[in-house]
This record gives structure tokens, sequence and C-alpha cells, in this order.
């Protein structure tokens, strides 16, 4: 491996001296040139990865959030926020405890960053663990689906979620002093949430960041009752022939009745950072401190049977991280930029019992570094060259540890090139990755495997896209992916209070395999906009957990297994303007999105997000934003072994936004009804989906000033 290693460092350092291509990223572009902090990046420019690019010429799915459509969808979590989004779900443990699911995808195969760099936290071990990143702060959102991430990881298969923030200042800004913030104000859990930024421009090229948030939530409301009618029926079977013998057993027939509120649901989280960078002619450099605190329950798993447990857990989570981010843009002709990214974060959460006692403890401190070298700009050819470097050390300590001590170490190297013919746009990726898992068991610990893995990732990719007309480009990138299995697959054996379930994990897995082709469509013109995504993908060895139909501990018992699989979807998007009349413009909207998955010897996959069609209408002018929205979900029957089915649903929601004084001085009042007629609905991504539904009827009020 380290002769690899000194071949792929001697490749990084040819491609640096010969005369590509790359655009400067913008984010450190024209640094000492004042910029309006008012002004923010055209939603159809990504600048998430190694180049920044127009949306038009990405060779995948890629989606954005920012301005009046990240105010209307602004949740506690980020897979709230960004479920009505093109392929992508959630995994909705509960208001804060919810991740994004790609295509069908979840846990370590999606990647969420904090501003390019890892989360740093302990959210891909399990659907409980609330991710790291924060909403509320966030400037801009974008989702990347596809082959585009591997530049961030081989683990991230089904994609990447980009939080974007200021907290490390990498332009001057045009004023001497920049104030921003958001409120919102929901019904269904009460939620009360305000978060605040402040940029000072101290002079001499220095400025000045602090920000914080706090976000309150009450037990969620929901539609109905907090059980199918399954599970109904079953726990008042069973209250029929069992009575409880003492107050701690499960009260079936009070379970069975739960209905209105979700019990242990609450939350409260508090951020508070604070950045400082320079900033002259030729870079930048720049470091920031946050810190996060939170205190979250999880929804019950109700018992409705003999023998189940059932408990109430709630979550107490701690990170602190520090962040440096530093850029030189010498202007050469052999490089243009030079991109240092660095983030650590001290991150632990502890299960607390119902009295408040710690149960179970989560340590994680990690470390992530990427070094980027952009290629000075010559002709057709624009490219990017990097290392990534990943170090984590976690450990679980209590009664029901389900893991063992581990530590992960990865290292990679990455490139991505891309040509502009005109009309014709090609591009080509690659990625090695050295990945070393090390088991620590501690004494007395004999359930878990002792021992250290290693595994070599090369993933590749490459496509080309063409301008059949102008305004519409037609794309198809192939790729191959290899992705090292995560240490909670490989060491996982034991209960865990967070999901309430029973986890085994298989310390023989092997490397990941993923085969795709994926073929993107996009046209836009006078008052429109078009774009399709289709993507099939083939897994070899593709690591999953299933639900085996024990019990383990009073638990259900989920174990991981290898197979390969077939994965196929599609994501459509569309806007069309309807009218302008005066200075109303009326557009309508439509999404949807699908996957269907397979497992050999296995049958459907478990927990794939079934069909899922949306349109809407809207209204605006320069002061003005109404719109009506209705989001439908299909059943979902093709279900894998010892998985319930999940019946279908629809939503409608409608908001009104207003900004008093126009666009100019972006100061908005947003009211939104969500799940206007309060139905009951279960979203099929989740594990706790046939005990814990999505929120009822849920009236929002969101107020975002810049001064």
């Amino acid at each position: 491996m380290r002769k690899v290693l000194d071949i792929l460092l001697l490749g990084v350092a040819t491609i640096a001296v010969i005369p590509p291509a790359l655009a400067a990223d913008g984010a450190e572009a024209s640094a000492a040139d004042g910029t309006d902090p008012h002004e923010h990046t055209p939603q159809d420019i990504v600048v998430t990865g190694a180049l920044q690019r127009s949306r038009q010429d990405i060779l995948s799915g890629v989606a954005v959030l920012q301005g009046v459509d990240l105010d209307r969808q602004l949740r506690a979590s980020i897979g709230d926020t960004l479920a009505r989004t093109p392929g992508v779900s959630a995994t909705s443990f509960g208001p804060t405890a919810s991740r994004p699911v790609l295509r069908g995808l979840q846990g370590e195969r999606v990647r969420l960053l904090s501003d390019g760099i890892g989360s740093i936290d302990v959210s891909n071990t399990s659907a409980d663990h609330a991710a790291v990143v924060n909403p509320l702060l966030a400037e801009r959102i974008e989702v990347l689906r596809g082959p585009q991430s591997l530049l961030y990881g081989s683990s991230a298969i089904g994609g990447v979620v980009n939080v974007i923030d200021r907290r490390i200042p990498t332009t001057l800004p045009a004023e001497p002093f920049h104030v921003g913030a958001v409120g919102t104000f929901g019904t269904a859990a009460r939620e009360r949430a305000l978060a605040g930024t402040a940029e000072l421009a101290l002079g001499g090229g220095f400025v000045a960041h602090v920000d914080g948030s706090y976000d309150q939530t009450d037990d969620l409301r929901i539609g109905g009752y907090a059980l199918t009618p399954a599970l109904r029926a079953q726990a008042l079977d069973t209250a029929s022939r069992f009575l409880p013998v003492s107050p701690d057993d499960p009260n079936f027939a009070a379970n069975a009745a739960v209905r209105g509120v979700l019990p242990n649901s609450a939350a409260k989280t508090w951020t508070g950072g604070a950045g400082l960078s320079y900033i002259a002619d030729n870079g930048m450099i720049g470091l920031s401190y946050t810190r996060t605190d939170s205190l979250y329950g999880i929804p019950l798993r109700f018992a409705t049977e003999p023998g189940q447990t059932q408990e109430a857990p709630r979550l107490q989570l701690l990170q602190d991280r520090f962040d440096v981010r530093a850029a030189i843009n010498p202007g050469g002709k052999i490089i243009d930029k030079v991109l240092l990214r660095v983030g650590y974060a001290d991150y632990q959460h502890s299960e607390l019992e119902p009295d408040g006692a710690v149960g179970t403890t989560f340590f994680n401190k990690g470390v992530e570094a990427r070094l980027e070298l952009t290629q000075a700009a010559h002709g057709a050819w624009r490219g990017a060259t990097g290392v990534q470097f990943v170090n984590r050390e976690f450990n679980v300590v209590g009664d029901e540890a389900f893991l063992p001590k581990n530590s992960t170490r990865q290292v990679g190297l990455f490139t991505l090139q891309t040509f502009d013919f005109g009309a014709w746009k090609m591009e080509a990726g690659a990625r090695l990755e050295h990945a070393r898992l090390e088991s620590q068991p501690a004494t007395g610990q004999a359930q878990f495997a002792r021992g250290v893995r290693s595994f070599d990732a090369v993933s590749l990719s490459g496509g080309a896209s063409y301008q059949v007309v102008p305004g519409w480009r037609l794309g198809l990138n192939l790729s191959r992916t290899e992705r090292a299995p995560a240490a909670e697959e490989l060491f996982a054996n034991g209960p865990h209070a967070g999901t309430e379930a029973f986890e085994i994990g298989d310390p023989d897995l092997k490397l990941e395999r993923a085969s795709s082709v994926e073929a993107v469509l996009r046209g836009q013109g006078d008052g429109y906009s078009v774009e399709v995504s289709a993507y099939h993908t083939w897994f070899d060895n593709f690591i999953y957990m299933a639900r085996t139909g024990g019990v383990e501990d009073g638990l259900p018992v989920y174990q991981i297994g290898q197979a390969n699989a077939r994965w196929y979807g599609f994501e459509v998007q569309g806007e069309v303007t309807l009218a302008r009349i005066g200075d109303w413009t009326a557009k309508a909207d439509a999404l949807g999105d699908y996957v269907h998955a397979t497992i050999d010897g296995f049958g459907p996959a478990p927990q794939i997000p079934p069909l899922r069609v949306q349109g809407g209408l809207g209204a605006s002018t320069d002061r003005w934003d109404l719109r009506t929205e209705v989001e439908h979900v299909t059943a979902q029957t093709r279900v894998a072994t010892n998985e319930t089915a999940t019946p279908a649903y629809t939503m409608v929601n409608a908001s009104v936004g207003w900004r008093p004084w126009g666009e100019d001085r972006p100061v908005t009042f947003l009211l939104s009804a969500n799940n206007l007629f309060n139905v009951t609905a279960r979203r099929h991504a989740s594990f706790l989906k046939d005990y814990a539904p999505l929120a009822g009827r849920d009236i929002r009020i969101t107020a975002r000033l810049e001064l």
C-alpha cells in the first residue's frame, strides 16, 4: 500500500505542474474586494466540490436550498429540512434526530458536511443519534447525489449534504457591520427557535464573526394514533389477556390509546460559535470554534406483546468543534489556488434513564483535513487534485454498550478533471482510499470481536454531456466505487437503547462495490426549467441491516448481512411560468422521485421510500410570495422480510411570504401551514414508522432579518 501511495503522491505533484484549467472557487476569489452580505450565491451555481460549477453542467442529481425556499422548509433537523427535496427522504427518529436518506441510502452512505468538512459526530452510527449540523444558521444547503460525492470519501456512495454558513469569513464585507437573524414558531411541537449572526470588519484585513441559536420543542402533536392499526389491535388483544403485575410492566391498553401527542419527543438545543479571518489580496486564513448542547427524547417503541421492553430514552449531546480554513491564490501558470480545510471535534452523548441517570455514553474524537490544489486555467481543461485525512476515536461506555472501543483512520487521494469544448463537456474523477479499523474491546467484553481490518478502495467515474439545443443539455455518467465497511457494521453486538433494538454486526465483511450509470437531462428557457435524472446501480457485497424476527433482551434483533443488490430509480422536477400580470408572476412546479431496490437472496431492500409526487402553485412580486402545494406519497407494499407495509398519504401545505421593503434589504416574514388536514403520515425510511408518525397540522411563523 505504501508504494501505491508514493506513486499517487507523485501523480498529484505531476498533475499540479501540467497546465490544465480551473476557475477560482469563488469562496476566496476577489478576497480583498468588498462583498455585499445581502447578495447570495445564485441558485444555479453549485459550490460543493473541488470545482465551483454551473448546475447545468453537473452529471448527476443536485439540489440547492436557500432564501425563501430554505425558510419555508426550515426545521430543527437537517433530515426534515430536506425531506421535500427531490430524491431525499428522512429517517424521522423524532423531530430532532432525523437524518437525510438519499435515493434510499442512509447512514454511512450519506456524508453530512459542515462547510465542506464532515459533521464529526456519531449520527452515521445509528438513526437515533442527531446530526450536529445546524439548519438554523445555514445560508445555503446543497445536496449532491451519485458519483460526484466520491471527492468527499468512498463511504458517500449515496451522496453528500453540505450545510454552508459564514462562520469563517472568506471575503471582506462591503459594510463595517452586518447582522442576520431568523426566528420561528411552530404549533405542532410548540417549537421556539431563534438564531443570529454578526460580522464585524476590524480593519487591516481582519473580519470577526459570532453566531448562536436556540431551539426548544415540546412533545410532537400527531394527526391520529401513535401505533399503526395492526399494532393497536395487537396491544389491545394482549391487554385482554394480560394485566400489569407491577407498575414497571407495560400498560398495553394505554399504549394502544396513545393519540394526538408523541410522548418523549421534546427537545432543547443551543449552539454558539465564533470565527476570525485575515483576508488579503492573494488569500485568506481563518479559524472558528463551535459548541453544541442538546437534550432530546426518542419516541417510544411501545410494547404490544408480553416480553417486549419499553423504554423512553433521552440523549444529552455535547460537541466542541474547531475549524481552520486557509486559501492561497497565487494566480500562476501552474497552480491557481491552494485550499486547506481542517476540522476537529470532541463529541459525546449520554443515553439517560427515566430518572435522569446515565445509562450508556458515546465518545467520539475526530479530525478531518482536506488539501485541494486547483490548477491554473489553460484552454478547455479544468481540474483539481487533493488529499483527505480522517481519524476517529470512538468508544461506548455503559451496561448497554453495543459497540466496543474502536478507531478508524482513512487516507484518500482524489482528482477531478473537466473539459469544456462548448457543446460537449467531459469529466473524469478518481479516488484511492486506504482505511484501517481496529476493535479494542475492554476486559469482560467477550461478545465483541477484537482485531484490525484494513481496506484499499479505488473509485473511478467518467462522463460527458452534450448541448442538444441552446438551454438543453443531456449527460451520461459512469462510475465504479468501492466502500470500506464502517466500524458499526463490523463490530456491533448488543442492545441499543436509543433504537430499542439488538444490533449484530459482521467482522468478516468485504469491500462494498457499486457500478453505476446515470443519465441527466436539464433544460431551461424563457419561463420554464426541467431536470430529469435516472440511475441504475449494481452492488457487489452490499451491506445491509435487516430484522431477523428474533428477540434478545426483550428487543427485536437486527443483523448485518452482505449480498449483491440492484438499485434503480429517477428524480424529475420542473417549473413553468403561467402568467405575468402587473408586478405578479404566477408559476407552477412539480417533482417526483422513485427508488426500486432488491437484495439477492433476500428480496426487497428494507426502508426504501415509495413513489412520491408533489405539485405546487405560486405567485410572487418583489414583496410577496404565495404558495400552495400537494404532496402524495404512495403506499410501500414492496417490503423486506419482517418489515411492515406503509400506507399512502397526501399532505396539503400553503405559505405566504412578505418582504416589507422588497428584495434589496431582505427582511422577510413567512406564515406557513403544513399538513393542513392533520393526516396521519408515516415515512417508510424510518425505523420507528409503526410507532411514531410524522407531525400533524403545523402552523409556522418565521421571520428573517439582515441589516
